[in-house]
């Protein structure tokens, strides 16, 4: 939605040539300054470190974001992995992001870093927990893309910033949310845009967004991410009744306060509702939830469903109201696309959604957006004096999104959860 001059930043793995793009928006006309090409690639970089600590590229990066915080990033000087200078990104090869029979392997799979770093930093991780030195190793090379991006903005971008303000952000290294908190932090910058789904399934909405400026459409600010299909509560009526584990179910008058009481008595609860989210953030309407001042509920729902690293984060979503104070900035805040310093004071009251290092990945909800989810909100915050709800996407682990009221069935009779709302709808085990 900006209509000014705007900095434009496109980091990823890999696109079709381009690894990296950086420019500026003028007049509905994309100029650019400078891109990169593949195998010089922060995103690469950051992919091949991300096998190494025993996570998939393209699915794990977020893993090892969440791991950083538990690390000492100064333990481990991991810089010769990727150096900027005189304007140019160069990535190690010798290292990382390399192909073929480079490729170190292990059980006959090849991945995208060689025997040398193995040599280099010890054995690849296995398992789940967070241990020594891997934990470092994260937080180093958290450090090393933060910094080497900042750089490469600043260096290419720094001037226009310094006149406009405002950056927009695209690519699967946009989803990095600690690298957006520190984007923001950046003087001069007003305000980051990054489009949710701005890895690889964005670019359907890039294609359709330029087939209607060449139509001769106005182009409109991007207002929400719920572009994905909706359901009636009688459709989620008959899914319950053709259903093979013949659910329990009710119809409820008000299912946003029904929804609230249970969240206030520590049960998680599947929430489905409205049109599905566009991008990887459930934001209200495939979602499970929890009371994050309810102590041990993220427990609960590590236990009862998503059986995730136990020192993975969960989110929150508040309402607009509040947002300035919990999270001290007015920056909008729409997608979970960034992290913020969490207010001292609301640390203690929200525990369950507050990271190791006191920041929060944070959706602020607006009533227009997402009337339902908002007013659920409001039920709970009466209820516990909290208006704030945990917030993670309705799946199990290693499983993509629900969409259907049948996908949400058979996920629900597939995990230990007790209490599913689908619109006006609700699915219960007891």
């Amino acid at each position: 939605g900006f209509k000014e001059k705007t900095a434009i930043v496109g980091i990823d793995g890999k696109g079709e040539y381009a690894t990296t793009f950086f420019g500026y928006g003028e007049n509905g006309v994309i100029h650019k300054i400078k891109e990169f090409y593949d195998p010089d690639s922060l995103g690469g970089m950051y992919g091949a470190i991300t096998e190494y600590l025993g996570f998939d590229m393209l699915d794990g990066e977020f893993k090892v974001m969440g791991m950083a915080p538990y690390g000492d990033a100064s333990k481990y000087d991991l810089s010769r992995l990727v150096t900027f200078e005189n304007g140019e990104l160069r990535v190690n090869t010798k290292l990382v992001n390399v192909v073929g029979l480079r490729r170190y392997k292990e059980n006959d799979k090849g991945y995208y870093f060689t025997p040398e770093l193995i040599e280099w930093l010890g054995p690849k991780r296995h398992g789940d927990e967070i241990d020594d030195p891997y934990i470092h190793y994260a937080a180093s090379v958290q450090a090393l893309l933060e910094d080497v991006a900042l750089k490469m903005i600043d260096y290419y971008l720094g001037d226009i910033i310094k006149e406009t303000g405002r950056i927009a952000m695209a690519g699967g290294v946009a989803l990095n949310v600690k690298l957006n908190q520190r984007i923001i932090a950046m003087p001069h910058v007003k305000e980051l845009f990054v489009q949710p789904a701005s890895g690889d399934n964005g670019t359907s909405l890039g294609a359709a967004t330029y087939a209607a400026y060449l139509a001769g459409d106005t182009i409109q600010k991007m207002e929400h991410a719920y572009l994905g299909p909706a359901y009636t509560t009688e459709e989620c009526i008959a899914a319950c009744e053709a259903h093979h584990e013949k659910p329990v179910f009710t119809r409820v008058a008000n299912a946003a306060q029904k929804g609230a009481e249970l969240l206030a008595s520590g049960n998680p609860l599947a929430w489905l509702q409205g049109r599905m989210e566009f991008g990887p953030r459930s934001l209200g309407c495939r979602s499970i939830l929890g009371d994050p001042s309810y102590p041990g509920v993220a427990d609960r729902i590590n236990a009862q469903i998503k059986y995730r690293e136990r020192w993975r984060p969960f989110c929150p979503s508040m309402l607009d109201r509040v947002a300035v104070d919990i999270l001290q900035t007015e920056h909008p805040a729409p997608y979970m696309t960034f992290t913020f310093d969490v207010n001292d004071t609301w640390k203690s009251r929200i525990p369950e959604v507050v990271h190791e290092d006191g920041t929060a990945r944070a959706q602020v909800v607006t009533r227009e957006t997402n009337p339902r989810y908002y007013e659920l909100i409001e039920h709970l915050e009466k209820l516990r004096g909290i208006p704030v709800v945990l917030n993670t996407s309705l799946n199990r682990r290693g499983e993509p999104m629900i969409c259907s009221p049948t996908d949400a069935l058979n996920m629900f009779f597939g995990c230990d959860l007790e209490y599913l709302m689908m619109e006006d709808v609700l699915v219960t085990k007891k």
